[in-house]
């Protein structure tokens, strides 16, 4: 197996956290197009424009709920009735975690904890996958790719948070869903790209909103290196992640969803193909020593996923740039957000023949 089954997830009952955000409004649409059954649980949009607008808020099953509010997040699981849980809300961007570390630890420690705490005493649910992040791991910048096993870790409050929302998961499991057999795994990706992200201090987002105002972009760290890959790629190994656990509940506790190791670029490499995709806009390249710390090399090794699932990436760095900046200009030119979603996922799909839809 290498891509997400439609026929899997036709009449599914599904629960998508953060389903207003970038990566969330995806998965929802993509759920949608296979037929699943969606209700989606999150925060409203924090960015004007927002994808989850865009596409006129699929899925139509959505309730703006803050994970925080133990009571309310109880409340709405019951109702949804979930069978599969895809956990992706959060608070997500590194340097809001150093603005306001308390609300990332709230969100994503507590938040985590409060919806596994109501999942645990749901009576349909058989699979969850909780999406964590490859700043994870304790990294001594050794610009060796980080394997499932190696020490968590978090030297700032976003990636510690997420290292605990990992031990958290992994207590809930021991201590509650194993014994029902019920598989919990995490899922640890690394940085995402595609059309629809207009979320601050992001390498593209802020590119397509320098260049689209003729500003030049100014660039913090040109020379750290990341696990680019297409928004879609990620989200595969979700899907595929959580179909697994509905049979085989125990098959992995995490698994590392990142490009080839030859994908690992630079910022500045990126840049350079994201100009020439765009049709040019102006960078300001900065020395690597503005703002607080962030990780210098990140890249992670996906051969289990790719042992275990079968999974591998389908679009190359230059593939996965230039489509994304192919979306942002054709938005701006007056295209259907929606329209170049489904042409991305049909275009993705299309490397294995699998339809776009659940057969009827």
């Amino acid at each position: 197996m290498t891509m997400a089954n439609p026929a899997f997830w036709k009449g599914k009952r599904v629960l998508l956290t953060g389903h207003t955000g970038f990566k969330g409004s995806w998965l929802a649409l993509w759920l949608a197009e296979m037929g699943a059954r969606v209700t989606g649980l999150s925060l409203v949009p924090e960015t004007e424009p927002s994808l989850f607008h865009l596409l006129n808020g699929k899925p139509a099953a959505a309730e703006i709920c803050d994970l925080r509010d133990r009571h309310a997040v109880a409340a709405r699981v019951m109702l949804s009735k979930p069978e599969i849980v895809l956990h992706l809300g959060a608070q997500a961007l590194v340097r809001a975690g150093y603005r306001d570390p308390i609300g990332t630890y709230e969100t994503n420690v507590q938040g985590t904890a409060n919806l596994l705490d109501a999942l645990r005493i749901a009576p349909d649910v058989r699979s969850i996958v909780v999406v964590t992040t490859d700043k994870v791991y304790a990294n001594p910048e050794t610009a060796a790719p980080f394997v499932e096993s190696d020490p968590l870790g978090g030297h700032d409050p976003y990636s510690a948070s997420k290292a605990a929302a990992e031990i958290v998961t992994a207590s809930y499991r021991s201590s509650f869903f194993s014994a029902r057999g019920i598989g919990l795994a995490t899922a640890r990706a690394g940085n995402v790209i595609g059309g629809g992200d207009w979320a601050e201090d992001r390498l593209i987002p802020d590119a397509v909103r320098a260049w689209g105002a003729a500003c030049p972009l100014m660039v913090r760290r040109p020379q750290a290196v990341r696990p680019w890959q297409h928004v879609l790629e990620p989200l595969n190994g979700y899907l595929m992640m959580a179909e697994r656990l509905w049979d085989q509940p125990s098959f992995a506790p995490s698994l590392n969803f990142g490009p080839d190791h030859q994908a690992a670029a630079t910022v500045a490499t990126v840049l350079d193909k994201a100009q020439a995709a765009y049709g040019g806009g102006a960078v300001v390249l900065g020395d690597g020593s503005e703002g607080p710390h962030e990780a210098g090399y990140l890249m992670l090794d996906s051969s289990s996923a790719g042992g275990t699932l079968g999974y591998r990436p389908v679009w190359n760095l230059d593939e996965t740039v230039t489509r994304t900046m192919a979306w942002y200009r054709r938005l701006a030119s007056g295209g259907s957000a929606l329209d170049l979603c489904l042409a991305d996922i049909a275009a993705f799909e299309a490397a294995y023949d699998l339809p776009l839809r659940a057969a009827v």
